[in-house]
């Protein structure tokens, strides 16, 4: 057994600074590509509904859906904060006959979708096109799986409330469920797809063959040639960062609802004017994000470009 250690120790020693950085670039850029991911969502969702579209669908499907298979009268479906996302539960062995749940941003399921789409996008190898085809079904599954989730909050909810009828906090089963699946259960779902799928294209052999191709592959790269529509989209890009900020900051109607806002809460009051002020410093900062959002995505999509690897052999 001695004898067999000291060959690999060669091996290792033999490796160059250059290579450990490329091992690195190799095997770091899906947990780098991930990180950014999860900064870019988190910049996005910060204001209330970003994906009110999506909130809607959900809701509406979850609402139908229960009225379907657990009876009518099982669920209703209203507005909350301008969007239909709120349904009710409803049983006699409920908490006043009732829990009102709502799909905010982060129950819509894009989180996820975003994750398992990265996993696809970053494994090399496998042909452009497959990636994305299985990155869509793979957003697909999740939101019916999402949805599936949504659907075992009743029976859940009931099992702990037949138990102690009409007691606070009896659906305490529903709320356990959704905690485990937001903490450890869609994280293991996901990478759970994304080995099977990474088995069914038989992604191992297609990275392999791609390495022995050498360097004919595309790459990313920092944008070298700047066209006069480059520049233009950039300066676009800086003026909408730039007037996210001021769209809130020199907007005297903003900053009377910031503070009208701040002073409710201080206070806790719940007065309709409260409840004014919060809709429209809510609405100032929903425009603000999103047009900061546009900015960097017009900066990302112009100091990065693809590099095309026949490009200089066809020329």
């Amino acid at each position: 057994m001695g004898g067999g250690d000291k060959p690999l120790r060669e091996e290792v020693d033999d490796l160059s600074w250059a290579e450990v950085v490329d091992l690195g670039k190799t095997y770091l850029r899906i947990p780098a590509a991930l990180l950014l991911v999860e900064a870019f969502y988190w910049f996005i969702t910060q204001p209330t509904n970003t994906l009110g579209l999506i909130q809607e669908s959900e809701a509406w499907i979850w609402y139908h859906l229960t009225e379907l298979i657990y009876g009518p009268g099982s669920a209703t479906l209203s507005e909350y904060n301008g969007w239909t996302t709120l349904v009710t539960l409803k049983h006699p062995d409920f908490w006043a006959d009732q829990i009102r749940l709502y799909v905010s941003d982060e129950c819509a399921g894009v989180h996820e979708m975003i994750f398992i789409s990265v996993l696809i996008m970053m494994t090399t190898g496998v042909p452009q096109r497959l990636r994305i085809k299985s990155a869509l079904v793979a957003c697909g599954v999740v939101y019916i799986l999402n949805i599936v989730r949504l659907l075992v909050l009743y029976p859940l909810a009931i099992s702990g409330c037949v138990d102690n009828p009409n007691m606070l906090g009896c659906e305490q089963p529903m709320h356990d469920f959704h905690a485990f699946v937001y903490q450890w259960g869609f994280l293991i779902v996901l990478v759970i797809m994304w080995l099977v799928w990474f088995r069914w294209v038989n992604a191992g052999d297609l990275i392999r063959k791609e390495n022995e191709a050498g360097k004919d592959k595309w790459k990313f790269i920092y944008r070298k040639n700047w066209s006069t529509l480059n520049k233009s989209i950039l300066i676009v890009a800086i003026l909408l960062i730039i007037g996210s900020f001021t769209n809130v900051l020199l907007d005297d109607a903003a900053m009377a609802a910031k503070e009208t806002v701040d002073m409710c809460e201080f206070y806790s009051s719940v007065t309709g004017e409260c409840g004014e002020a919060r809709d429209a410093w809510s609405q100032e900062i929903q425009s603000s994000w999103s047009l900061a959002t546009l900015g960097f995505l017009g900066i990302a999509t112009n100091v990065i470009a693809i590099e095309n690897p026949h490009k200089e052999e066809e020329e």
